[in-house]
């Protein structure tokens, strides 16, 4: 990326515990890359940007839910690079109450223009008529798919892995889309297996890897979902409350905290040989707290300590 927004080089791997059950477990920090555009995000646009640049397009489009990661990402890269944004969101409805809503609220903060509509039509956001549409609209944007994952993302994805990581046996993350394990997939060494843990329900996410991922050396493990996207319970509030306490590190509850739940049970159930090296992605996500304990607050549960 241009010298305006280069990557933190101070990321680092923090080691969870030097044993338990008999394996080692490391955090590597994606999280810290950059204050609004971290972990796999920063990843997923890096090329992206630059291939807007090339293009020489000066609007930004993509799609994202209300409490949307990507959609952050983009508002505030846009913003970095002097581009104008448009976000097109899931949920018509969120027009008139977007305003109580963190996540919008900063995207809108960086310039990012909001075109809402209904559930039925962002089924449609794939289709070449719809695209048609908002370009009438919107005029000749670049447009980058809903979280991210597209070719050029999968390549920013491959960099996650450095040389540093060749000893570890296993490799952990979260999956959203399916572009950071596919580039997680295609950088990994023959002796790696990639772990992929779904926030969502459903099988889909095999097929979707596949168009990406060059090798066969992955698995996803679908058992910690917790009930599918954005779902949570107080046992997963309290596992990341408590992981905060004894390592200080903050988890997101969609996708990290979900992760190191499910890596955590599969230590106690003995999944993973002994002596096993365990190296675990932090992807960010880290902005959609806020939005998480509005609606925990609402249904008065327990809130996710900051």
């Amino acid at each position: 990326m241009a010298s305006v927004f280069s990557l933190n080089n101070v990321l680092n791997e923090d080691v969870i515990s030097s044993s338990l059950k008999n394996v080692s477990l490391s955090l590597k920090r994606e999280d810290v890359i950059h204050e609004y555009v971290s972990g796999n995000k920063y990843r997923k646009l890096k090329y992206n940007i630059q291939q807007a640049q090339k293009e020489k397009k000066e609007i930004l489009l993509t799609f994202g839910g209300a409490f949307s990661n990507h959609l952050a990402a983009v508002s505030a890269i846009g913003g970095l690079f002097g581009l104008k944004t448009i976000g097109v969101v899931r949920g018509e409805e969120l027009k008139d109450s977007y305003a109580s809503n963190a996540t919008l609220l900063f995207a809108k903060s960086q310039g990012m223009q909001f075109e809402f509509v209904s559930r039925s039509v962002y089924r449609e956001k794939n289709t070449e008529s719809f695209v048609r549409k908002l370009k009438e609209k919107f005029g000749d944007f670049y447009l980058i798919p809903e979280g991210g994952t597209n070719n050029l993302a999968v390549k920013g994805c491959e960099e996650i892995l450095t040389d540093n990581d060749d000893s570890f046996d296993f490799i952990c993350c979260p999956v959203g889309t399916g572009g950071t394990i596919s580039g997680l997939i295609n950088s990994s060494l023959s002796h790696q297996k990639i772990i992929g843990f779904p926030a969502l329900k459903g099988d889909f996410l095999r097929k979707d890897i596949s168009k990406f991922a060059n090798k066969s050396n992955w698995e996803l493990i679908s058992d910690y979902h917790f009930g599918g996207y954005a779902k949570i319970n107080i046992e997963l509030i309290s596992f990341i409350n408590q992981f905060k306490v004894e390592n200080n590190i903050q988890l997101d509850p969609v996708y990290t905290g979900k992760m190191m739940f499910g890596i955590f049970d599969l230590i106690k159930k003995e999944y993973f040989p002994k002596d096993s090296k365990i190296l675990a992605i932090h992807t960010g996500g880290l902005q959609g707290i806020e939005g998480m304990n509005a609606r925990l607050k609402r249904k008065g549960m327990p809130l996710i300590q900051l």
